[in-house]
This record gives C-alpha cells, structure tokens and sequence, in this order.
C-alpha cells in the first residue's frame, strides 16, 4: 500500500474551492450591505420615520443631540421657544420634540450594522473571520495555476493591475 506524498499545490486548490464555495454566501451579504452604505448619506431605500418625543425642557444643544442620539444635530435657527433643526424641532418650554429620520428596512439595518461592526459588537468576530479568509483567498488563487504558465503570468499581471488601480483611486 503506497501513501500519498503532500501536494501543496493540490491541496491549496481543494482548500481554495471550498473555502469559496463557504464564503460566497458571506460576500453576497457583504456585496449588498457594502452597496448599499454607499448611498448612506442619501435617502436611498430609507423610509422616513416621524418621531415625537417629550424631553426634559431647556436641554442645550448638546444635551438635545444626546437625548434624540443624533450624532451631527445643529440648531440651525429659532422662532421664540421653538428651536428648530434639520430633522426636525425642540420646544424649549415643554422639552417636545418633534423630528423625522430616514431609516433603512429591518433588514437592510442588520445588514449595513454587520458591515459596521466594530469590536463593541458580537459580530466582529464573523468581520474578522471574514477578513482573514479574504486574505486566504488571495493567497491561495496563486496555487490554482502552475507558475510559469502563460495563465499565470497572466494572472500576475492582472493582480499587479488591481493593485495599481487602488492605489491610484486612493490617491485621487
């Protein structure tokens, strides 16, 4: 009986196509959030919600932001006790505030906060897997084709032109 000698090449090939297989449903999802946080500063497949709140009266401009957990609130103008802001407006006397935000459906929300997650939050450990397999990923597509082939050389070229291509966007 004969065993098997190491083959490192066909090995990172079966890893490579398995590994893919596994993380194509992961980068579907990261495909779509990561599209859809393009468009985060707009309106884009956000719905419009209405808010009415009753806060403390006399809240500063700070403490209004904390209290609505609005990162980027700025009272932009004022009529009496009504202070009045993008997203809405805050009456000084009564502490009511009345404010409209866009957000994202149930699902989109999950989706854009997995492509956010930060090590406060669960997930990052499925961001961090995620990465490291990308990494894998990489590394290994140069174990599908023999070196010194022509597919290879070519393959080089291509990596080389995808490196260039961010660097220079990135200094654009």
């Amino acid at each position: 009986m004969m065993s098997k000698k190491f083959n490192l090449h066909g090995q990172m090939r079966i890893y490579h196509r398995y590994l893919g297989f596994f993380l194509a449903g992961i980068m579907a999802v990261y495909a779509t959030s990561g599209v859809v946080l393009i468009f985060r500063n707009t309106d884009f497949l956000k719905n419009k919600i209405r808010y009415e709140k009753q806060l403390a009266p006399g809240l500063t401009e700070k403490q209004l932001a904390e209290a609505l957990e609005l990162k980027n609130l700025r009272i932009d103008s004022s009529a009496g006790a009504l202070q009045i802001f993008k997203q809405g407006t805050y009456h000084t006397e009564t502490g009511k505030a009345d404010y409209t935000l866009s957000k994202y459906p149930w699902l989109l929300e999950k989706l854009t906060h997995l492509h956010k997650a930060n090590t406060k939050d669960s997930l990052f450990f499925l961001n961090i897997f995620f990465g490291v397999s990308l990494l894998f990923f990489v590394v290994s597509s140069f174990w599908m084709f023999l070196p010194g082939t022509t597919i290879f050389r070519k393959g080089l070229y291509f990596t080389a032109a995808g490196i260039l291509l961010t660097l220079l966007m990135l200094l654009v």
